[in-house]
């Protein structure tokens, strides 16, 4: 879970898993994958870091509660320790793109 801030300064928690897609209209707008739109405060880029340091919560604890077996996957799902590079690699892969995804919605004009 992410909190971010309404345009009318509320606080909003919302499940990051289920942002699909974030753009800015100027405003932010996140849409959720049942179709739910939000309008928030926080930039697209800080919607971004926000989830990836809530991702980053969870896999550290993952870590914490099974040293040597296993690690949880970005999507939730659990891994024997030895596809957990595998998993590394493929967070950091769509790390990448998302990254890329907001250069490129910036350039636009």
């Amino acid at each position: 879970m992410i909190e971010l801030t309404r345009l009318n300064g509320n606080l909003l928690v919302v499940n990051s898993d289920l942002i699909q897609y974030a753009e800015a209209s100027p405003d932010t707008t996140l849409t959720l994958v049942n179709g739910e739109k939000l309008v928030v405060r926080e930039s697209c880029g800080e919607v971004i870091n926000r989830t990836l340091a809530c991702r980053a919560r969870i896999l550290g604890e993952a870590a914490r509660n099974f040293p040597g077996g296993l690690v949880v996957s970005a999507a939730g799902s659990a891994l024997r320790a030895t596809a957990a590079q595998q998993a590394i690699k493929a967070q950091e892969e769509l790390d990448v793109d998302m990254e890329a995804m907001v250069r490129r919605r910036r350039s636009e004009p």
